[in-house]
This record gives structure tokens, sequence and C-alpha cells, in this order.
């Protein structure tokens, strides 16, 4: 079975094409500038050859189609001709409490997640429309849904209900819900594997590391807690969101700067996080570098940023009751050796023996970055949330009787 892979922004259209019984990747590749001048598609094959195409997109479903020419073309296709795509697979960024895991995309589970809209404004929008592109391209295709917010459907009321009056909660669905979970599945899985143990034997804490930022607190291998919220404001320092803030900060300033809801949302979801403490960038390699020319707001950032996690660490360190396995995963973790040596120092009071030697070469690699003696292990393990989104679409399709 042939799975497109398809993960919607709003001005961006990432895709993988997966065949399921070779377990082969055939391509990989995005659009970028959905909608705005500039817009081009890069395209990687199985074998790494590379292009990039430019060309008008002016909206999701021109973008898909341009992503479809591509993969049939005589150039620089995989496949020969469309019907060789057998179901589609959609990362879902928010999901509420209807979608308690991944499903089959139909009218009913559409209605279902337009309801779901409003609690993600940002986001739900664009998936919403790589779902309609496909059915008006690609009719006849199974389509399934995947949700970030699923996994942490686990996490029990103490954990994700919020200190606000009840009645916010039975009306508008306000809790936390957390995302990035399917890579926080994927790398804790794939931890697992590595040391031959199943996922249920370990305590573990996933730390997903890049220009979005979040962790996980796994037990019994399912999610008891997890750092987003609501919306993915909430939680650790990331590339320009806020992450923990007291709310009369926001309100304060709201009544000092006469700002409207709209723009207080901009504020701390796009000009917050690592780009507002160093005036910089939001991109963690851009501050190294002014960090190491000695910019003071730049070595802050990057003080405040590591200091979040660790704390985040020892939270949920408690919270599961002790620590067996710690994991970096992300743009971030799975890069930057000096941001993992720095979380993970001081931690030996709870076991953790941190073999800064080996951890200062490694790149974008399953390694394990912990001693030989240490009773926590940490690794840094390259997420893969497509491949569990074309995994989970492969059981949903196959279960209807398409193969």
């Amino acid at each position: 079975m042939n799975i497109l892979v398809l993960n919607c922004g709003s001005s961006s259209i990432k895709y993988q094409l997966f065949n399921h019984e070779s377990h082969r990747l055939f391509a990989k590749g995005v659009v970028e500038k959905v909608g705005m001048k500039g817009s081009f598609l890069r395209h990687e094959k199985e074998n790494g050859d590379k292009v990039k195409l430019e060309g008008e997109v002016i909206d999701h479903q021109t973008g898909i189609e341009y992503i479809l020419g591509v993969l049939i073309s005589k150039d620089h296709g995989c496949i020969t001709a469309m019907s060789e795509i057998n179901a589609v697979g959609h990362r879902m960024v928010h999901g509420g409490e209807r979608f308690q895991d991944s499903c089959l995309i139909n009218e009913d589970t559409l209605e279902d997640f337009k309801a779901c809209i409003p609690l993600a404004p940002l986001h739900n929008p664009a998936n919403l429309k790589g779902v309609l592109a496909m059915q008006h391209l690609l009719p006849e295709i199974p389509q399934v849904a995947v949700f970030d917010t699923a996994f942490h459907q686990t996490m029990p009321p103490h954990a994700y209900m919020y200190a606000i009056p009840h009645s916010l909660y039975k009306k508008y669905g306000i809790r936390r819900y957390g995302f990035h979970g399917t890579s926080h599945y994927y790398v804790a899985r794939r931890a697992c594997e590595i040391l031959g143990v199943g996922m249920e034997t370990l305590r573990i804490i996933t730390c997903h590391l890049g220009n979005g930022t979040s962790m996980t607190a796994i037990k019994n291998g399912k999610s008891i807690d997890t750092s987003m919220g609501l919306t993915p404001v909430e939680g650790l320092i990331m590339g320009t969101r806020s992450g923990d803030m007291d709310l009369g900060v926001l309100t304060f300033v709201m009544e000092k700067e006469e700002l409207n809801i709209a723009v207080a949302n901009t504020l701390v979801n796009k000009h917050s996080g690592m780009l507002g403490i160093t005036g910089v960038s939001s991109d963690m390699r851009e501050i190294e570098k002014e960090a190491e020319a000695g910019n003071e707001r730049a070595i802050l950032g990057l003080e405040m940023f590591r200091y979040r996690i660790k704390k985040y660490i020892g939270a949920y360190a408690a919270a599961l009751g002790g620590l067996d396995l710690l994991i970096f995963t992300g743009g971030i973790g799975e890069n930057d050796p000096v941001t993992r040596e720095s979380c993970c120092s001081d931690l030996e009071y709870m076991g953790l023996e941190f073999d800064n030697e080996k951890n200062a070469g490694i790149r974008g690699k399953e390694v394990m970055l912990s001693k030989p003696g240490s009773k926590v292990m940490v690794m840094t393990i390259p997420t893969n949330e497509e491949l569990i989104i074309a995994e989970h679409t492969y059981k949903i399709v196959s279960g209807v009787g398409r193969n």
C-alpha cells in the first residue's frame, strides 16, 4: 500500500510518500509560501536527488495538485499514476475531546473536526483545507486523520484540568490537550525498541525541542502529563511563543498598550519566546552565534530556555515517581549538544550520569548519551511523525477493506 502523508500548515504543505509493505520512503518535500509571492516546492527522491521548483501556488488545492504532479512526473516522480496512491494520512493538530485516536475521514468526522476549529484557529483550518483538496482531487481515495492531541488523551483529570470555573470547561472544553503527540509517542516507542523493552516498563520523559517545544511524562506506556495546554502557547519557551507566564502580565500589557484580543494573541504567539527575549531571531543557531560573540540578551535567552526544560524534567520526574529514560528529539534536541548537556547538568542526584564527551559530536542520530552505570538513561532519537501517521493510516484503511 502506498500512503501519502500530508501536513498542511497555514502557508506550507509538507508531504511524504511511503510504501507500507516495503517500509520505503519514495519521496518527501514541502511546498512553501502558499498564497504568497515566491512560492516553491522542494522535492527529494528516495535516492537523494533533490530539486526546487518555483511557481505560483494560490491555495492548498493548487499546492497539492503541484505535489501530485511532481510525484508522477517523468523527471522527478516515483510513481507512474495517481491511482498508485492507495490512501492519504493527514496530520490534524487539535481533536479536542471528541477524537481519542486516529480515524477514517467521512462527513460525520469532518463535521466533528470543524467543531474543534475554535480550539486551534491557527492550525485546524489549514488541516481541513488539505482534506477538502484531496476529496476534490482524488475523491475515491480513503483519508485518515491522525491527531497531535490523541496521545495525550490518557492524561488524568488532575493533570489536564485548569483551576477556572468548571462551567467554562463544560461549555467550551477548556482544558490541557497537549500537542506533538505523534512525535512523543514515536521517540518513546523507538527508544524502547532499541533497548529491547516495552514502553510500559519504563518511566519516560520526552523532550521535543524545536521552534515549537514541548515535553511529556510517559508512564505505563501512556502520556500522564504534557507541557502544552489548550493551545501550543503554554509550557516551555519556544521560538516565538512565550510559554508559561503569569496571566496578569498579559492583562497588564493589554491595558497599558491598549491591545485588543487579536494583537495580544499575536504578541504571545509570534513576537515572544526566544525572539522576544533576544531581539535576534527565533532560530537557535543564530542566537547561539550571537551568544558566542558576547550578546548578553542572547546569553540570557539560552539560559532561560535551558533552565525551563530542566525545571520540567524535575517536575515530571516527581509526577512519574522517578525517572528511567530521558529522550531528546526535534531540531534542537537532535542537533544541539550544548542544550542537551546543560539540561542534564547537576542531575546526578536523581541517578543521571551524562556522558559529555559522547554527547559533544552527536547530531541527528539514535545514541545513548548517559554513562553505562547511569540509573537514568539519556538518549537522542530523531523523530518521525510521518511514519506514525502512515502506520495509523494503513491500520485504519486496511480495517475497512482497502489494501
